[in-house]
């Protein structure tokens, strides 16, 4: 399956910005299939889910090769809540913790490298283009 995909920063309050690109989960089957079956994603990639309207979103590892720490962001592309090290194959569920329009999943490691954090402001033309609506 193809991914569009897109430059994306992660701002923290205190104005450090980092840049990743990441695939855009837009259509039903993308936002199943998701980081599924990959066996290596660059450090400065990513994948940016969007699920249209804010909502309660649970996500799970199953079939994912991968580590990866998740970044649930508001319709305004703010981070609400983060999950680190998120175990490949595993079943558990893993909550957005309320209502999200968005998930960022990032190779595990680089929420803490990277310092991110809840309140980050994510901008990419995707949620851009959803908040002049």
């Amino acid at each position: 399956m193809a991914f569009d995909s897109e430059p994306l920063s992660i701002a923290s309050p205190s104005g450090q910005t980092h840049k990743f690109t990441v695939e855009l989960a837009l259509t039903p089957p993308q936002l199943e299939l998701g980081l599924m079956y990959r066996d290596s994603m660059p450090a400065d990639h990513g994948m940016l889910f969007d699920f249209g309207t804010p909502r309660p979103v649970m996500m799970w590892m199953k079939n994912t090769k991968l580590p990866l720490d998740m970044l649930f962001l508001d319709q305004k592309g703010v981070v609400t809540h983060i999950q680190e090290n998120a175990v490949p194959y595993s079943e558990a569920i893993i909550s957005s913790g309320g209502p999200v329009a968005y998930v960022i999943e990032l190779n595990a490691g680089i929420v803490r490298k990277l310092g991110l954090a809840v309140g980050d402001t994510v901008t990419s033309a995707t949620i851009s283009g959803k908040l002049g609506k």
